[in-house]
Protein backbone atom coordinates (compact mmCIF):
# COMPACT_ATOMS: atom_id res chain seq x y z
CA UNK A 1 0.00 0.00 0.00
CA UNK A 2 1.49 3.22 -1.11
CA UNK A 3 2.11 6.37 1.55
CA UNK A 4 -0.49 8.67 2.37
CA UNK A 5 -0.08 11.68 0.96
CA UNK A 6 1.34 14.14 2.63
CA UNK A 7 -1.01 17.46 2.39
CA UNK A 8 1.32 20.22 2.88
CA UNK A 9 3.18 23.36 1.60
CA UNK A 10 6.83 22.45 0.18
CA UNK A 11 9.58 24.38 1.37
CA UNK A 12 10.02 26.79 -1.25
CA UNK A 13 5.75 28.02 -1.19
CA UNK A 14 6.32 27.93 2.71
CA UNK A 15 9.02 30.42 1.91
CA UNK A 16 7.02 32.76 -0.23
CA UNK A 17 4.52 32.78 2.33
CA UNK A 18 6.97 33.74 5.02
CA UNK A 19 8.29 36.69 2.65
CA UNK A 20 5.28 37.93 1.25
CA UNK A 21 3.77 38.19 5.16
CA UNK A 22 7.30 39.78 6.04
CA UNK A 23 6.93 42.60 3.90
CA UNK A 24 2.95 43.16 4.12
CA UNK A 25 3.96 43.27 8.12
CA UNK A 26 6.43 46.01 7.78
CA UNK A 27 4.92 47.96 4.57
CA UNK A 28 1.08 47.01 3.75
CA UNK A 29 -0.44 46.60 7.42
CA UNK A 30 0.64 49.89 8.70
CA UNK A 31 -1.27 51.39 6.20
CA UNK A 32 -4.24 49.55 5.41
CA UNK A 33 -6.77 51.86 7.88
CA UNK A 34 -5.49 55.49 6.22
CA UNK A 35 -6.24 53.74 2.76
CA UNK A 36 -9.55 52.99 3.95
CA UNK A 37 -9.99 55.85 5.60
CA UNK A 38 -9.07 58.10 2.66
CA UNK A 39 -10.51 55.82 0.23
CA UNK A 40 -7.28 56.12 -1.34
CA UNK A 41 -4.91 53.72 -4.09
CA UNK A 42 -2.88 51.64 -1.60
CA UNK A 43 0.45 53.14 -2.88
CA UNK A 44 2.92 52.26 -0.17
CA UNK A 45 1.58 48.89 -0.61
CA UNK A 46 2.28 48.77 -4.95
CA UNK A 47 5.56 49.91 -4.66
CA UNK A 48 6.83 47.15 -1.80
CA UNK A 49 5.02 44.46 -3.84
CA UNK A 50 6.41 45.81 -7.09
CA UNK A 51 9.93 45.86 -5.43
CA UNK A 52 9.67 42.20 -4.54
CA UNK A 53 8.13 41.06 -7.97
CA UNK A 54 4.71 40.11 -6.18
CA UNK A 55 2.66 42.21 -8.04
CA UNK A 56 2.31 40.10 -10.91
CA UNK A 57 3.70 36.83 -9.49
CA UNK A 58 1.89 34.66 -11.88
CA UNK A 59 4.07 35.92 -15.03
CA UNK A 60 5.73 33.43 -16.78
CA UNK A 61 9.79 33.85 -16.68
CA UNK A 62 9.80 33.73 -20.17
CA UNK A 63 8.67 37.20 -20.12
CA UNK A 64 10.02 38.26 -17.65
CA UNK A 65 8.11 37.46 -14.68
CA UNK A 66 8.82 35.65 -11.27
CA UNK A 67 6.99 32.24 -12.87
CA UNK A 68 5.15 31.43 -9.96
CA UNK A 69 2.56 28.17 -10.27
CA UNK A 70 -0.78 29.27 -9.13
CA UNK A 71 -0.52 27.68 -5.71
CA UNK A 72 2.36 30.34 -5.25
CA UNK A 73 0.36 33.35 -6.40
CA UNK A 74 -2.58 32.25 -4.33
CA UNK A 75 -0.34 32.46 -1.07
CA UNK A 76 0.50 35.90 -2.16
CA UNK A 77 -2.72 37.04 -2.47
CA UNK A 78 -3.89 35.12 1.11
CA UNK A 79 -1.36 37.40 2.74
CA UNK A 80 -1.57 40.65 1.46
CA UNK A 81 -5.55 40.02 2.41
CA UNK A 82 -4.55 39.10 5.81
CA UNK A 83 -2.94 42.61 5.99
CA UNK A 84 -5.46 44.78 3.74
CA UNK A 85 -7.84 43.08 1.05
CA UNK A 86 -7.48 46.61 -1.09
CA UNK A 87 -4.11 45.69 -1.64
CA UNK A 88 -4.20 42.15 -2.61
CA UNK A 89 -6.46 43.28 -5.59
CA UNK A 90 -3.03 44.81 -6.88
CA UNK A 91 -1.61 40.93 -7.85
CA UNK A 92 -5.16 39.90 -8.28
CA UNK A 93 -6.31 42.02 -10.88
CA UNK A 94 -3.36 41.84 -12.76
CA UNK A 95 -3.73 38.07 -12.82
CA UNK A 96 -6.97 38.58 -14.15
CA UNK A 97 -6.49 41.08 -16.37
CA UNK A 98 -3.49 39.44 -18.33
CA UNK A 99 -4.80 36.18 -17.95
CA UNK A 100 -6.47 36.04 -21.29
CA UNK A 101 -3.12 37.16 -22.96
CA UNK A 102 -1.52 34.41 -20.96
CA UNK A 103 -4.53 31.84 -22.29
CA UNK A 104 -5.31 33.15 -26.07
CA UNK A 105 -2.77 35.91 -27.46
CA UNK A 106 -0.06 35.37 -30.14
CA UNK A 107 3.54 35.59 -28.91
CA UNK A 108 4.17 38.81 -29.81
CA UNK A 109 1.44 40.52 -27.64
CA UNK A 110 2.44 38.00 -24.88
CA UNK A 111 5.90 39.57 -24.91
CA UNK A 112 4.83 42.62 -25.21
CA UNK A 113 2.38 42.84 -22.71
CA UNK A 114 3.58 40.05 -20.12
CA UNK A 115 6.91 41.62 -20.27
CA UNK A 116 5.41 45.06 -19.14
CA UNK A 117 3.46 44.02 -16.43
CA UNK A 118 6.51 41.65 -15.14
CA UNK A 119 8.66 45.02 -14.99
CA UNK A 120 5.72 47.20 -13.52
CA UNK A 121 5.06 49.67 -16.38
CA UNK A 122 1.39 49.45 -15.52
CA UNK A 123 -0.94 47.21 -13.72
CA UNK A 124 -4.05 45.15 -16.12
CA UNK A 125 -7.35 45.01 -15.36
CA UNK A 126 -10.36 43.27 -16.70
CA UNK A 127 -13.29 45.12 -18.56
CA UNK A 128 -16.28 42.28 -19.09
CA UNK A 129 -19.24 43.54 -16.93
CA UNK A 130 -21.05 46.33 -19.04
CA UNK A 131 -24.42 47.81 -17.68
CA UNK A 132 -26.48 45.27 -18.68
CA UNK A 133 -23.78 42.12 -18.69
CA UNK A 134 -23.57 41.28 -15.12
CA UNK A 135 -24.32 37.92 -14.72
CA UNK A 136 -25.84 37.64 -18.01
CA UNK A 137 -21.65 38.60 -19.27
CA UNK A 138 -22.65 37.61 -22.75
CA UNK A 139 -24.53 40.25 -22.93
CA UNK A 140 -22.07 42.80 -24.28
CA UNK A 141 -22.88 46.13 -25.90
CA UNK A 142 -19.54 47.12 -26.69
CA UNK A 143 -18.86 46.97 -30.14
CA UNK A 144 -15.57 46.73 -32.11
CA UNK A 145 -15.53 47.34 -35.96
CA UNK A 146 -12.81 47.09 -38.03
CA UNK A 147 -11.56 49.43 -39.96
CA UNK A 148 -8.80 48.46 -42.37
CA UNK A 149 -5.80 46.64 -40.35
CA UNK A 150 -7.65 48.67 -37.02
CA UNK A 151 -10.57 48.04 -35.18
CA UNK A 152 -12.71 50.48 -33.53
CA UNK A 153 -13.80 50.27 -30.20
CA UNK A 154 -17.29 51.77 -28.36
CA UNK A 155 -18.90 51.20 -25.37
CA UNK A 156 -19.05 51.72 -21.26
CA UNK A 157 -17.58 48.84 -18.78
CA UNK A 158 -18.79 48.94 -15.07
CA UNK A 159 -17.30 47.43 -12.25
CA UNK A 160 -14.05 47.98 -13.49
CA UNK A 161 -11.43 47.10 -10.79
CA UNK A 162 -8.13 49.47 -10.25
CA UNK A 163 -9.32 51.67 -13.36
CA UNK A 164 -7.50 54.59 -14.15
CA UNK A 165 -4.59 53.14 -12.17
CA UNK A 166 -4.12 50.26 -14.73
CA UNK A 167 -2.52 51.14 -18.33
CA UNK A 168 -3.50 47.64 -19.77
CA UNK A 169 -6.93 46.88 -20.26
CA UNK A 170 -8.36 43.50 -21.25
CA UNK A 171 -11.65 44.66 -23.15
CA UNK A 172 -14.48 42.31 -24.09
CA UNK A 173 -16.62 43.64 -27.26
CA UNK A 174 -18.93 41.85 -29.92
CA UNK A 175 -17.13 41.62 -33.61
CA UNK A 176 -20.60 39.86 -34.68
CA UNK A 177 -24.20 40.87 -33.22
CA UNK A 178 -25.93 37.98 -34.55
CA UNK A 179 -23.26 35.13 -32.97
CA UNK A 180 -23.96 35.36 -29.17
CA UNK A 181 -20.93 34.49 -27.21
CA UNK A 182 -19.01 33.22 -30.85
CA UNK A 183 -19.16 36.70 -31.81
CA UNK A 184 -17.69 38.23 -28.43
CA UNK A 185 -13.70 39.02 -29.25
CA UNK A 186 -11.19 39.87 -26.89
CA UNK A 187 -8.66 43.38 -27.39
CA UNK A 188 -6.20 44.60 -25.31
CA UNK A 189 -6.48 48.77 -24.81
CA UNK A 190 -4.08 50.66 -23.54
CA UNK A 191 -4.86 53.71 -21.11
CA UNK A 192 -3.32 56.49 -23.20
CA UNK A 193 -5.52 55.04 -26.40
CA UNK A 194 -7.49 58.60 -27.50
CA UNK A 195 -11.42 58.52 -26.63
CA UNK A 196 -10.48 56.12 -23.16
CA UNK A 197 -11.90 58.00 -20.34
CA UNK A 198 -12.79 56.91 -16.67
CA UNK A 199 -15.85 57.50 -14.58
CA UNK A 200 -15.52 59.24 -11.07
CA UNK A 201 -14.40 56.39 -8.83
CA UNK A 202 -17.65 54.37 -6.96
CA UNK A 203 -18.47 54.72 -3.09
CA UNK A 204 -18.33 51.88 -1.85
CA UNK A 205 -18.96 49.68 1.34
CA UNK A 206 -15.60 48.17 1.07
CA UNK A 207 -11.88 47.93 -0.51
CA UNK A 208 -11.98 51.48 -0.67
CA UNK A 209 -7.99 51.62 -1.67
CA UNK A 210 -9.40 49.26 -5.06
CA UNK A 211 -11.08 52.06 -7.51
CA UNK A 212 -13.94 51.06 -9.06
CA UNK A 213 -14.80 52.74 -12.21
CA UNK A 214 -16.58 52.90 -15.49
CA UNK A 215 -14.44 52.74 -18.48
CA UNK A 216 -15.41 54.74 -21.62
CA UNK A 217 -14.42 53.65 -25.04
CA UNK A 218 -15.71 56.65 -27.60
CA UNK A 219 -14.66 55.74 -31.02
CA UNK A 220 -10.70 53.97 -29.61
CA UNK A 221 -8.78 53.14 -32.46
CA UNK A 222 -6.49 50.39 -31.93
CA UNK A 223 -4.18 48.26 -34.27
CA UNK A 224 -4.98 44.85 -35.23
CA UNK A 225 -2.68 42.98 -33.76
CA UNK A 226 -4.35 43.67 -30.30
CA UNK A 227 -7.03 41.35 -30.44
CA UNK A 228 -6.43 38.97 -28.59
CA UNK A 229 -6.09 35.50 -30.24
CA UNK A 230 -8.84 34.44 -32.66
CA UNK A 231 -11.92 36.61 -33.76
CA UNK A 232 -15.19 35.60 -31.74
CA UNK A 233 -13.30 33.72 -28.85
CA UNK A 234 -13.20 36.08 -26.91
CA UNK A 235 -16.19 34.88 -24.56
CA UNK A 236 -14.34 31.81 -24.16
CA UNK A 237 -11.04 33.08 -22.96
CA UNK A 238 -12.99 35.00 -20.53
CA UNK A 239 -14.61 32.15 -19.34
CA UNK A 240 -11.22 30.07 -18.89
CA UNK A 241 -9.66 32.90 -17.22
CA UNK A 242 -12.82 33.41 -14.12
CA UNK A 243 -11.86 29.07 -14.06
CA UNK A 244 -8.77 30.49 -12.37
CA UNK A 245 -8.95 33.52 -11.64
CA UNK A 246 -12.12 32.45 -9.00
CA UNK A 247 -9.72 31.15 -7.29
CA UNK A 248 -7.70 34.83 -6.27
CA UNK A 249 -10.78 35.63 -5.00
CA UNK A 250 -11.32 32.53 -2.66
CA UNK A 251 -7.34 33.39 -1.60
CA UNK A 252 -8.68 36.97 -0.91
CA UNK A 253 -11.53 35.52 1.21
CA UNK A 254 -9.30 33.21 3.32
CA UNK A 255 -6.34 36.33 3.68
CA UNK A 256 -9.08 38.25 5.38
CA UNK A 257 -10.78 36.06 7.57
CA UNK A 258 -7.53 34.64 8.63
CA UNK A 259 -6.95 38.38 9.42
CA UNK A 260 -9.88 38.67 11.40
CA UNK A 261 -9.27 35.46 13.52
CA UNK A 262 -5.96 36.62 14.29
CA UNK A 263 -7.14 39.46 15.65
CA UNK A 264 -10.07 38.02 17.52
CA UNK A 265 -7.69 35.67 19.35
CA UNK A 266 -5.48 38.21 20.50
CA UNK A 267 -8.24 40.36 21.44
CA UNK A 268 -9.99 37.42 23.60
CA UNK A 269 -6.59 36.83 25.06
CA UNK A 270 -6.23 40.29 26.46
CA UNK A 271 -10.02 41.56 27.12
CA UNK A 272 -10.92 41.10 30.56
CA UNK A 273 -14.33 40.95 32.15
CA UNK A 274 -15.92 39.50 35.37
CA UNK A 275 -12.18 39.03 36.63
CA UNK A 276 -10.93 36.96 33.68
CA UNK A 277 -9.95 37.00 30.25
CA UNK A 278 -12.92 36.70 27.51
CA UNK A 279 -11.09 33.88 26.09
CA UNK A 280 -11.49 31.55 29.37
CA UNK A 281 -15.37 31.72 28.84
CA UNK A 282 -16.76 28.21 26.65
CA UNK A 283 -19.30 30.30 24.45
CA UNK A 284 -16.82 32.27 23.01
CA UNK A 285 -14.46 29.57 22.86
CA UNK A 286 -17.00 27.60 20.43
CA UNK A 287 -17.37 30.93 18.08
CA UNK A 288 -13.78 31.07 18.02
CA UNK A 289 -13.67 27.12 17.51
CA UNK A 290 -15.70 27.52 14.51
CA UNK A 291 -14.11 30.69 12.88
CA UNK A 292 -10.87 28.91 12.88
CA UNK A 293 -12.06 25.21 11.76
CA UNK A 294 -14.32 27.06 8.68
CA UNK A 295 -10.78 29.33 7.65
CA UNK A 296 -9.04 26.02 7.33
CA UNK A 297 -11.44 23.91 5.60
CA UNK A 298 -12.10 27.24 3.06
CA UNK A 299 -8.15 27.22 2.97
CA UNK A 300 -7.89 23.79 1.90
CA UNK A 301 -10.32 23.60 -0.52
CA UNK A 302 -8.71 26.96 -2.37
CA UNK A 303 -5.41 25.40 -2.26
CA UNK A 304 -7.04 22.43 -3.77
CA UNK A 305 -8.56 24.51 -6.46
CA UNK A 306 -5.05 25.90 -7.03
CA UNK A 307 -3.46 22.75 -7.59
CA UNK A 308 -6.38 22.30 -10.12
CA UNK A 309 -5.99 25.86 -12.19
CA UNK A 310 -2.08 24.70 -12.24
CA UNK A 311 -2.25 21.08 -13.68
CA UNK A 312 -5.44 22.23 -16.23
CA UNK A 313 -7.45 19.34 -14.73
CA UNK A 314 -11.08 18.76 -15.89
CA UNK A 315 -12.93 18.99 -12.85
CA UNK A 316 -11.40 23.15 -12.16
CA UNK A 317 -14.42 24.54 -13.13
CA UNK A 318 -16.25 22.73 -10.18
CA UNK A 319 -13.26 23.29 -7.87
CA UNK A 320 -12.84 27.30 -9.30
CA UNK A 321 -16.40 27.93 -8.13
CA UNK A 322 -16.28 25.86 -4.95
CA UNK A 323 -13.65 27.18 -3.36
CA UNK A 324 -14.71 30.71 -4.62
CA UNK A 325 -18.48 30.25 -3.41
CA UNK A 326 -17.46 28.65 0.21
CA UNK A 327 -14.12 30.57 1.56
CA UNK A 328 -16.10 33.89 0.38
CA UNK A 329 -19.41 32.31 2.74
CA UNK A 330 -16.60 31.79 5.57
CA UNK A 331 -14.82 35.42 5.05
CA UNK A 332 -18.50 36.57 5.84
CA UNK A 333 -19.39 34.83 8.65
CA UNK A 334 -15.74 34.96 10.48
CA UNK A 335 -15.17 38.62 10.11
CA UNK A 336 -18.93 39.17 11.39
CA UNK A 337 -17.81 36.85 14.15
CA UNK A 338 -14.41 39.14 14.85
CA UNK A 339 -16.73 42.20 15.31
CA UNK A 340 -18.67 40.22 17.58
CA UNK A 341 -16.01 38.82 19.47
CA UNK A 342 -14.49 42.58 19.75
CA UNK A 343 -18.37 43.66 21.00
CA UNK A 344 -18.63 47.70 20.64
CA UNK A 345 -14.52 48.12 20.19
CA UNK A 346 -15.15 45.98 16.82
CA UNK A 347 -18.33 48.37 15.65
CA UNK A 348 -15.65 51.18 15.57
CA UNK A 349 -12.84 51.98 13.26
CA UNK A 350 -10.57 51.98 15.92
CA UNK A 351 -10.31 48.60 15.39
CA UNK A 352 -9.54 46.66 12.00
CA UNK A 353 -12.21 43.81 12.16
CA UNK A 354 -15.11 46.26 10.90
CA UNK A 355 -13.15 46.78 7.56
CA UNK A 356 -12.27 43.32 7.38
CA UNK A 357 -16.08 42.68 7.87
CA UNK A 358 -16.49 45.36 4.75
CA UNK A 359 -14.13 44.79 3.01
CA UNK A 360 -15.10 40.87 2.62
CA UNK A 361 -18.54 41.41 1.40
CA UNK A 362 -16.91 42.01 -2.27
CA UNK A 363 -15.80 38.65 -2.24
CA UNK A 364 -19.68 37.21 -2.71
CA UNK A 365 -20.19 39.10 -5.43
CA UNK A 366 -17.15 39.78 -7.75
CA UNK A 367 -16.02 37.56 -10.26
CA UNK A 368 -19.39 35.90 -10.80
CA UNK A 369 -22.12 35.99 -7.32
CA UNK A 370 -22.07 33.13 -4.99
CA UNK A 371 -25.37 32.37 -6.96
CA UNK A 372 -23.70 32.08 -9.80
CA UNK A 373 -21.74 29.96 -8.28
CA UNK A 374 -24.08 27.20 -7.06
CA UNK A 375 -25.50 27.24 -10.64
CA UNK A 376 -22.02 26.46 -12.31
CA UNK A 377 -21.57 23.66 -9.55
CA UNK A 378 -25.02 21.90 -10.08
CA UNK A 379 -24.45 21.96 -13.82
CA UNK A 380 -20.63 20.79 -13.44
CA UNK A 381 -22.01 18.04 -11.00
CA UNK A 382 -24.77 17.17 -13.72
CA UNK A 383 -22.54 16.93 -16.29
CA UNK A 384 -20.73 13.96 -13.94
CA UNK A 385 -17.28 16.99 -13.79
CA UNK A 386 -16.25 16.00 -10.44
CA UNK A 387 -13.22 14.31 -9.32
CA UNK A 388 -13.33 11.65 -6.70
CA UNK A 389 -10.38 12.64 -3.86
Amino acid sequence: MSDFPMYALSEEHQAIREAVRAICDAKVAPFAAAVDEEARYPHEAAAALRAADFHAPHVPEEFGGAGADALATVLVIEEVARADVSASLIPAVNKLGSLPVMIGGSEELKKHYLGALARGEGGFSYCLSEPDAGSDAANQKTRAVRDGDDWILNGTKRWISNAGESEFYTVLATTDPDARTKGISAFVVEKSDAGVSFGAPEKKLGIKGSPTREVYLDNVRIPGDRIIGEEGKGFEYAMKTLDHTRITIAAQAVGVAQGALDYALSYAKERQQFGKSIADFQGLQFLLADMGMKVEAARQLTYAAAGRSERGDSDLTFFGAAAKCFASDVAMEVTTNAVQVLGGYGYTRDYPVERMMRDAKITQIYEGTNQVQRIVMARQLLAGVQSEI
